[in-house]
């Protein structure tokens, strides 16, 4: 064995009696099984950056799991109310700092959407669920007080016609809007009992259809008219309407397959599931968040590439670093913080953007 040879061999032994010396077996996979924490990495552009808190949302899987982190509301208590696909606990409730508060749900196989709103000064909950077609309405502990009528009930769908409800949102009047964006693509409006007025949209790819109407929310930023912003997330793109069902005008949003829309003060913020990466597809695991300023153009894209425009065109935006796989929803607390939901992400909890 040559000179170099032994040397080696020292040194490998050396390392490895002095992890036995240091490392009790227990640290050791501890160190093995712990993800990586990313406090240090900060995102963002133009004044909109923020700090990765990968662990912020983690708890025990063996006692409250998670399938998708669907979606995140916060009551008027500030607390972060989470919807997710496991029937153990659909409904999972967080105090800012990332602490289990409590848990209930077991009856929402597809939790899906989750809405929350003023009633008479009570917080109120519209959820979704695709997976049985169904929204209701309930109180934060739960109680279901409302179910909707499905468009088969109602009559104003074709019995072939799917209906898988992903998004609601509520009007100044108390109007309720159902995105089925796993459905038959149209947006259903009732009143605030649960009467159908209309519906309007379905697929498509003409100006005032959809393809994936996947959120929906009421924009009243600037104290202007409300209207309503809705996903079309095949097109890269938020739809405006009127309250009636008017199509208004179109938000593209080149490369980025938005979820729901979030108004918080002046901004528009959303989760973004996939981007275009390889060859301009749809790609996986390739998921950011975009936040909008007052007059829609895109100033910060943590996780993603800066947002350019050339000539007033928004170019292809893209992820440019892989902290999150498929963005579905984004919760805004008082600090400008964002609480980041993913789908398809390996079972892992909400991720925190600190802002800074």
């Amino acid at each position: 064995m040559s000179q170099s040879s032994n040397r080696r061999n020292f040194l490998k032994g050396s390392v490895a009696l002095a992890g036995g010396a240091f490392l009790s077996p227990e640290l050791n996979f501890y160190i093995q099984k712990s993800k990586p924490k990313l406090s240090n990495e900060v995102l963002g552009h133009n004044g909109f950056r923020f700090r990765v808190h990968q662990e912020w949302g983690n708890l025990n899987p063996s006692q409250t799991p998670v399938k998708n982190c669907h979606e995140m509301v916060m009551d008027s208590k500030g607390r972060l109310i989470m919807v997710t696909d496991e029937t153990k606990n659909n409904i999972i409730i967080y105090d800012k700092s990332g602490k289990l508060l409590e848990t209930w749900g077991s009856d929402y196989p597809g939790g899906h959407g989750l809405s929350i709103f003023d009633e008479g000064g009570e917080d109120m909950l519209l959820i979704c669920d695709p997976n049985i077609g169904k929204v209701v309405k309930t109180n934060v502990q739960g109680k279901v007080l409302m179910t909707l009528q499905t468009p088969h009930e109602l009559g104003i769908y074709e019995e072939d016609m799917s209906f898988k409800p992903t998004e609601t949102t509520v009007g100044p009047n108390g109007d309720i809007y159902v995105a089925d964006g796993y459905g038959s693509q149209y947006v259903i409006q009732y009143d605030a009992e649960g009467k159908y007025i209309r519906h309007f949209g379905g697929a498509g790819d003409g100006e005032g259809q959809f393809q994936t109407v996947h959120g929906v929310g009421i924009d009243q930023r600037n104290g202007a008219e409300p209207r309503l912003i809705c996903t079309s997330r095949a097109h890269n793109a938020f739809k405006y309407y009127s309250l009636d069902g008017e199509y208004q005008s179109t938000l593209f949003l080149p490369g980025a397959y938005v979820c729901r829309p979030v108004i918080d003060e002046d901004n528009l913020y959303a989760g973004v599931c996939w981007s275009r990466l390889k060859y301009l597809n749809q790609t996986p695991n390739s998921g950011f968040v975009t936040i909008l300023d007052k007059d829609n153009n895109v100033v910060s894209n943590p996780g993603g590439t800066e947002p350019e425009y050339r000539d007033g065109e928004l170019q292809l935006m893209v992820q440019e670093n892989p902290v999150f796989k498929h963005c579905h929803d984004v919760c805004i607390d008082e600090d400008k913080n964002i609480y980041v939901c993913q789908w398809n992400a390996n079972q892992t909890y909400p991720i925190k953007l600190e802002r800074v």
